[in-house]
């Protein structure tokens, strides 16, 4: 399966998409992003995969951005969009472009927490249980596609959200890939009577591959 990443900042979860899935369950074919100096660019180009910026001062308006996004994209025949840390919301025309091709990962166990700072607002709420979703982005409400993939992680004592975010990181980074190597392998469908709900065929997938060794940052 060909894949296309969106991503705004370090990259660290498309970093975990090269090396876990990339060359072997699906092909990572493009990465973009809407920050010129978004780290994930680096990453990208390092992979030997193609880039492209699309800031949002360059376009009259999102919707306008959103199309020449998805032109690039169709030009490299995506057939998945990952959206990896990506802070920009997409235009409903984007996503119709790519209806039930679009997946998200999520600092949080949705629908609990959806938009911006979620885990600064679990935080606040006193959560003592926190979780990464990773979930279908479709036109509505922010964070409300249907759920492919949760884990989470007790916290009873949390008081700071970055020591929360940093003990979800290793939790992105194992359901984002495992959630597109699923989809690459057919192994996905949304149950007949209940059209959010999604049906995961566990069996058709092989064990995760240790991830490929990298030079460190």
């Amino acid at each position: 399966m060909r894949v296309g990443v969106l991503a705004s900042g370090e990259g660290t979860n498309l970093q975990a998409l090269l090396d876990r899935v990339h060359g072997r369950e699906a092909a990572i074919v493009g990465v973009c992003s809407d920050q010129p100096e978004a780290r994930a660019l680096d990453r990208a180009r390092a992979a030997g995969v193609p880039t492209a910026v699309f800031e949002r001062g360059e376009f009259p308006g999102r919707r306008a951005r959103d199309v020449a996004i998805a032109d690039w994209l169709e030009e490299r025949e995506v057939g998945l969009v990952v959206l990896a840390g990506y802070m920009a919301i997409l235009d409903d025309a984007f996503l119709v472009r790519f209806a039930g091709r679009i997946v998200n990962v999520h600092p949080s166990l949705l629908p609990a927490f959806p938009g911006l700072r979620a885990v600064e607002q679990a935080v606040a709420y006193g959560a003592k249980v926190f979780g990464v979703t990773v979930h279908y982005v479709e036109p509505g409400a922010v964070d409300s596609g249907p759920i492919l993939l949760q884990g989470s992680v007790a916290l009873p004592d949390a008081t700071d959200p970055a020591v929360v975010l940093a003990a979800l990181r290793p939790l992105e980074h194992e359901l984002l890939p495992r959630a597109v190597a699923l989809i690459a392998a057919g192994a996905v469908r949304r149950d007949a009577d209940n059209p959010r709900r999604m049906a995961i065929d566990e069996a058709a997938l092989a064990p995760a591959a240790a991830p490929r060794p990298r030079v460190p940052d």
